[in-house]
């Protein structure tokens, strides 16, 4: 089964690309964030042509996640209990039986700044997250997105230009080591070029060609799921060209 999550940043923008990379790389369930629009404006019809059933979860602003699934979509639950709001709720997780492995699609708040009202938001959101999936029964239990915090200082380009800033903190990064602590594990992607799986690179000039980016898009594994990981890697193929996201796809083939 093959299992891929893309920060596709608006589905509609990047829809012949999206269509175009469902085709190539076929996998079997795909974890969408910043879809960028509602869950009834979803081009469903189109990946549908692909043979991939939809689930989105979307009010049309700059948050949305969806899960597409070619092996079956059950139990799909938008949001989860006690989720934070700014103020109210937003779009930013999904969830799904698909062949028999609950898989979540979260897009992570940025928090913005240190002193921004986003960043206790974006811990708050987090600490429930871990909540709900500590409150998951599936023994295979996958968890894709966008989280907007880079693990490790090996998880950002230099280090020094993000000191101060979001993505970094102490908090952030023990926010998800308690994720981590329910017993999931962090599948880390082979990269496509250099030493480091970077998943983002900023739109400026000059960021992606030199490598200049950060791994925040994570696929974090249940035991018995991470037993069946044969190969996971970063699609950077898909950053390149005209009009990209400014994520590339994590992709994990289990056995």
């Amino acid at each position: 089964m093959r299992i891929a999550t893309w920060n596709v940043n608006s589905v509609k923008a990047r829809l012949p690309r999206l269509l175009d990379w469902l085709a190539d790389t076929t996998p079997d369930v795909v974890c969408l964030q910043e879809i960028k629009c509602t869950a009834a404006a979803f081009p469903s019809a189109e990946v549908g042509e692909f043979g991939y059933a939809v689930a989105a979860h979307g009010d049309g602003r700059w948050n949305g996640v969806a899960v597409l699934s070619r092996v079956g979509l059950d139990d799909v639950r938008a949001g989860f209990d006690n989720e934070p709001g700014f103020p109210l709720p937003e779009t930013r997780a999904i969830s799904a039986t698909c062949a028999g492995v609950r898989i979540w699609s979260v897009y992570v708040p940025n928090g913005r700044s240190l002193d921004s009202a986003h960043y206790p938001y974006k811990l708050a959101w987090l600490a429930r997250l871990r909540d709900a999936l500590a409150a998951e029964s599936a023994p295979e239990l996958l968890v894709c997105g966008d989280f907007n915090v880079a693990p490790t200082d090996a998880d950002v380009w230099d280090p020094a230009v993000f000191a101060g800033s979001t993505h970094v903190t102490l908090d952030e990064r023990a926010a998800l080591a308690e994720l981590l602590a329910l017993g999931l594990v962090d599948v880390v992607p082979q990269p496509m070029k250099g030493p480091h799986p970077y998943t983002y690179w900023d739109y400026r000039a000059g960021m992606f060609p030199k490598n200049k980016g950060m791994r925040i898009d994570l696929v974090y594994a249940s035991a018995a799921v991470d037993r069946r990981v044969r190969a996971a890697y970063v699609d950077r193929d898909a950053r390149k060209g005209p009009g990209p996201s400014d994520h590339a796809p994590v992709v994990v083939d289990l056995d």
